[in-house]
């Protein structure tokens, strides 16, 4: 099979593009005891007593700027890779492939007494007989989902992950970058997927020359900036209304992930030849970008036009873009001093932050959402403002009015939500150290959205907005890491605290999950029963201090460890 695809047409705004990207699909049958013979119109097996469909496809993309792929010879050379190869042969390698990721993580929740149920029985069932192994089963879930959608060399998984089975599909199956893509990415490094990242790193680098004439052309500044949403093109300038579409710091936020790569595996060389030039890059965008706010008086620095995702249109200082702003420019500063280059400009970077305009506090003791005004009693999904307290990190018990005032404004918001509202709830509430609430959340997802239709779960367990996104799927994941393990607060020297059952829920008593990742280079396994931490191994992965945080407060296990020497800690 072969073609073109479909050209698009919309008549009300009066556009029209000719299809231009080819693709093609080619099938061999092996038949086992009998014959295969293949024509234009079938395939027709006669005598076997079994036949192997091998199925490879392939387009014209090549990448956001070149059409230049031959689908036909991808087609071949992919079937002819696996020539001769036995069906068990390609099965065994297939799934040596797959366990050497997925069994790096191990998760015992306790439960298990709706184990024998089928998937949708299991859900069905959740809300009246809540199973803690069900939980595990979504969390394991969402670390299969990403390293089926997300593979070196490969496309980021996007709002539905590469399960998109629709030609106008929700949302034109894209990356919508003030919240969905990146929660994909959350599990990523916490739960142990960390190859799994390399996609969306490819995305940032073809987004940062897109974006870089956006910055210009759009804005007269430096540097690039990406705005709300991009697809398989790159695109990298406002799209939709300007009260969502004008949001720049997009690729702001997205370059977190290349710090958070470094933080996590120590990687000096991914930092400087990849991660530093484009996080660079964009801090240079946000220097030219600023503004000095006109009405406090303080000499404070304000983002805008902008918007707060995807809620209270087009306005100066949104919080969110302040959180993510400092985010970026402080970490590009500390990777300077990682790598000891451009001092002056992380001096310059430093002195911008500090005249950032700080986080407030509103009339209803909530974080306020704006700068210039206040709206905190609504139950809207997205909770931008909150950016600070996860997936940053400048808002935690050491910030305690912000932290309170984060409480506050989760009350306003409720419980519900759709699925990858939830999924960051759930993330808010471990952030918060509070289990029990973070239970309360994903509680909430587990309902049947095949029946229901709305948010929840289908019953193959996929996210339903509705309609299905990916997102909450690995938000949800990731709200378990941080439950059990968290490792993004410093000591007082700079050393990254692990931080054990942080927000263990009373529904999960005895447990145990081995193989998660921290920040500052650990592996680390746990047990823990009647709610009490047992023991905790940390394999050191670069040799830092071993720094950890139970419930007797923060201490200092090993000043120095070496590199894949395992370390034990009983209370």
């Amino acid at each position: 099979m072969l073609g073109v695809v479909d050209e698009f047409r919309n008549e009300k705004k009066k556009i029209y593009f000719e299809g231009e990207v080819k693709f093609e699909a080619q099938v061999r049958v092996v038949a086992e005891g009998g014959t295969a013979m293949a024509s234009n119109a079938a395939i027709q097996v006669e005598g076997a007593d079994a036949a192997v469909l091998y199925l490879a496809s392939a387009t014209s993309y090549e990448n956001f700027q070149s059409l230049d792929a031959d689908p036909t010879s991808l087609c071949s050379a992919a079937l002819a890779w696996i020539k001769g190869k036995p069906y068990e042969k390609i099965l065994a390698d297939h799934q040596e492939d797959h366990r050497a990721l997925f069994r790096r993580v191990e998760i015992d929740l306790g439960g298990g007494e709706s184990r024998s149920l089928p998937t949708n029985e299991r859900l069905n069932a959740y809300q009246a007989n809540p199973d803690a192994d069900f939980v595990s089963l979504l969390y394991q879930y969402g670390r299969y989902l990403l390293i089926a959608s997300s593979r070196p060399g490969a496309q980021p998984a996007n709002l539905q992950g590469l399960w998109n089975d629709k030609q106008f599909p929700s949302w034109d199956s894209k990356y919508t970058i003030n919240i969905n893509t990146e929660m994909n990415y959350w599990p990523a490094e916490l739960a142990n997927l960390s190859e799994c990242h390399e996609p969306l790193f490819d995305m940032i680098n073809d987004l940062s020359i897109t974006g870089r004439e956006v910055a210009q052309d759009f804005y007269g500044a430096r540097g690039w900036v990406v705005h709300h949403n991009t697809d398989a093109w790159r695109g990298a300038a406002p799209i939709n209304k300007s009260n969502h579409g004008i949001w720049p710091v997009g690729g702001a936020w997205l370059c977190s992930h290349l710090w958070e790569r470094y933080l996590f595996s120590g990687d000096k060389e991914f930092l400087k030849d990849r991660a530093y030039p484009l996080m660079k890059g964009a801090s240079e965008f946000f220097l030219d970008y600023l503004v000095e706010d006109p009405v406090y008086g303080k000499g404070w620095l304000v983002s805008g036009p902008s918007n707060s995702p995807e809620r209270g249109g087009l306005v100066m200082a949104p919080t969110m873009d302040h959180q993510i702003i400092r985010n970026l420019l402080n970490t590009t500063a500390e990777a300077t001093d990682v790598l000891g280059c451009d001092a002056a400009f992380a001096t310059e970077l430093r002195s911008t932050v500090a005249k950032i305009a700080p986080n407030q506090v509103g009339t209803e003791g909530q974080l306020k959402e704006w700068l210039y005004k206040e709206d905190p009693k609504t139950n809207h999904r997205h909770v931008s403002h909150l950016w600070g307290l996860h997936p940053g990190s400048e808002i935690s018990p050491e910030t305690p009015e912000l932290f309170e005032a984060c409480k506050k404004v989760l009350e306003f918001r409720g419980d519900e939500g759709t699925g990858w509202s939830r999924g960051w709830k759930v993330n808010f509430w471990s952030r918060l150290r509070d289990g029990d609430h973070m239970a309360k959340i994903l509680s909430g997802f587990f309902v049947n959205s095949s029946i229901t239709g709305g948010a929840g779960f289908y019953n193959n367990l996929f996210d339903a907005h509705s309609p299905f996104q990916i997102d909450g799927n690995f938000g949800l994941t990731s709200g378990i890491c941080e439950a059990l393990v968290q490792s993004h607060r410093r000591d007082k020297a700079g050393n990254y605290i692990i931080d054990l059952l942080p927000a263990l829920p009373s529904s999960w008593p005895d447990g145990s999950i081995s193989g998660l990742r921290t920040r500052g280079g650990f592996e680390v396994s746990i047990q823990w029963k009647n709610g009490t931490l047992e023991c905790a191994e940390f394999k050191s992965l670069l040799g830092n201090p071993l720094v950890i945080q139970t419930s007797e407060g923060i201490k200092t296990l090993h000043a120095e460890t070496k590199p894949e020497v395992v370390y034990v800690f009983k209370p």
